[in-house]
């Protein structure tokens, strides 16, 4: 069952993450600003439970969208498996779980399986992320970063209204500091996750084709040869595969009607 997943202590720490954010930035940070009643403290209080509803919504999506397997049925077609010698390599049968693997298909050793188009597997979502949940975990990334900066700054705001000097006890202080810091640690490491895939994304890597292509590269270049990632097409195109073609749904983690079956991709010679 899907649900079981969630019977995991990262996963409930990192609802109890969430919660715990929501509660400190509405309750006492906003409050503490500009007060719940007034229309700026009502507005901010719903911009921020906005984002973080939102983040919320693609954790869930995360956890519960099945990454993609491979089929039983599946057999390699030759026309479309020989992308080039590397990837051509890959369409053997996985010696864990005895299925063909199509290109950019990749065994999860924590799962058992193979996962379609695998980035990594994610322990805080107990699933792997995969084909058909790597935008929902795209956007987790996006909203948590956003939800993240924006307490960060409510932290502030709320900081400076205050006469830090006069604040009524040392405990005090010493919450809004924490607060500060941590809020602030949290936007640094989830921005840079955030960065970190829309590189992926605009170069159409995942991260486990990162590295095997800084292998790739350093082989090539031993032999005198330039390696270039089969499977990057262009910025625009790139985007498009893993968002969609409509700007209007790139912000929603379930729109992914522009996926097809993740067992085929295109490449620049497709186009050529």
């Amino acid at each position: 069952m899907k649900f079981e997943r969630f019977l995991s202590i990262p996963i409930f720490m990192v609802i109890l993450l969430i919660g715990t954010v929501c509660y400190i930035t509405v309750f006492i940070f906003i409050d503490g600003w500009v007060g719940l009643k007034c229309s700026a403290g009502s507005l901010n209080a719903l911009v921020f439970i906005s984002l973080a509803s939102l983040c919320l919504f693609s954790f869930f999506c995360c956890v519960l969208i099945d990454p993609g397997h491979v089929p039983v049925s599946y057999v390699p077609d030759v026309e479309h498996s020989v992308v080039s010698d590397q990837e051509s390599k890959k369409n053997v049968r996985c010696d864990k779980c005895s299925t063909y693997k199509p290109p950019r298909t990749h065994h999860c050793r924590v799962c058992r399986r193979c996962v379609l188009r695998m980035d990594h597997h994610c322990m805080w979502i107990n699933n792997c992320v995969g084909y058909w949940n790597y935008k929902a975990f795209f956007m987790l990334a996006l909203y948590a970063t956003l939800g993240c900066l924006y307490s960060t700054v409510m932290i502030i705001k709320c900081v400076s209204q205050k006469d830090f000097e006069f604040i009524a006890s040392d405990s005090h202080k010493v919450f809004y500091v924490m607060s500060g810091l941590v809020m602030a640690s949290l936007t640094v490491m989830l921005g840079a996750l955030l960065g970190w895939h829309i590189y992926l994304i605009t170069n159409n890597m995942t991260t486990i084709e990162y590295y095997e292509g800084i292998r790739a590269a350093w082989l090539a270049g031993k032999s005198g040869k330039s390696y270039r990632h089969p499977y990057n097409l262009s910025v625009h195109k790139n985007i498009y595969s893993v968002l969609g073609p409509s700007m209007l749904k790139w912000l929603c983690p379930t729109s992914v009607g522009h996926l097809k079956d993740g067992l085929i991709f295109p490449t620049p010679r497709d186009s050529s």
